[in-house]
């Protein structure tokens, strides 16, 4: 049976999991939660990492608000533990994980610093979290017409709820009490036909939010088509990855 979840965000996301490096991205992620034992992944979508952490021997539970996300991931891997709910309310007692783990999800948070204050109560004392994102104004696509692709990727930011949330991941951890934060940028880099859905889904939704005409999207996603025919197409995704240290008790 083929759950709602399957279509829509589920395809996106598993898209994004397959793109050059990003499987890279989620292993240097499980690096740097230390060791921990326990993990609990926030904003886990259809569990891709709670999978792979269980497969490092780790007892990783998984948490998204979503549940079509949740029966998704529960039918993907049936041994795993996931749980529906909130960033700012955790399905999970005090100290009940080693590690924290966040990818792709504080964009979508209105209350950044009390999802952190979430992690606090429920990361034992020395427990590490680590938090992954994009920063939504700074895609970069190789175009015929940069000004439109300005425009474009501008007008995807101002869909999210936090476009900018990812360059801010250091400062969160910092002021909400971690130690030992460290903050690093890889890029994943995509110059074939795999980055396409990516390039249309911003032009769809540029187009969707008005800032441009339907035509002028399709002609920019079109020219994106024949870049990827021509071994042409060249687009970058920084994705920032902040990790810190919660204090003693």
């Amino acid at each position: 049976m083929t759950t709602r979840s399957e279509n829509g965000p589920a395809a996106r996301l598993d898209a994004a999991d397959r793109l050059p490096g990003a499987r890279e991205l989620r292993a240097l992620s499980y690096d740097l939660l230390g060791g921990a034992e326990s993990v609990v992944d926030v904003g886990c979508g259809a569990g891709r990492a709670v999978a792979e952490l269980a497969e490092r021997g780790v007892a990783a539970v998984g948490v998204d608000r979503d549940e079509g996300m949740i029966a998704l991931a529960r039918s993907r891997w049936p041994h795993a533990d996931f749980r529906t709910g909130d960033a700012c309310r955790l399905p999970l007692p005090d100290r009940a994980a080693g590690g924290y783990r966040a990818e792709r999800l504080f964009h979508e948070l209105s209350d950044p610093a009390g999802a952190l204050a979430e992690a606090r109560r429920v990361l034992v004392p020395g427990g590490r979290a680590v938090l992954v994102g994009q920063d939504w104004d700074t895609l970069v696509v190789d175009s015929d017409d940069p000004a439109l692709t300005r425009t474009l990727v501008h007008a995807r930011a101002d869909t999210v709820t936090a476009p900018g949330a990812a360059r801010a991941h250091r400062a969160l951890l910092l002021d909400a009490g971690f130690r030992d934060v460290t903050a690093d940028v890889r890029t994943l880099v995509l110059t074939g036909p795999q980055a396409l859905p990516v390039l249309g889904s911003l032009a769809r939704a540029a187009s969707a939010a008005g800032a441009v005409g339907r035509e002028r999207a399709d002609g920019w996603l079109a020219e994106q088509r024949a870049r990827a025919e021509a071994d042409r197409l060249f687009a970058a995704v920084p994705m920032f990855v902040a990790a810190g240290t919660a204090p003693p008790a």
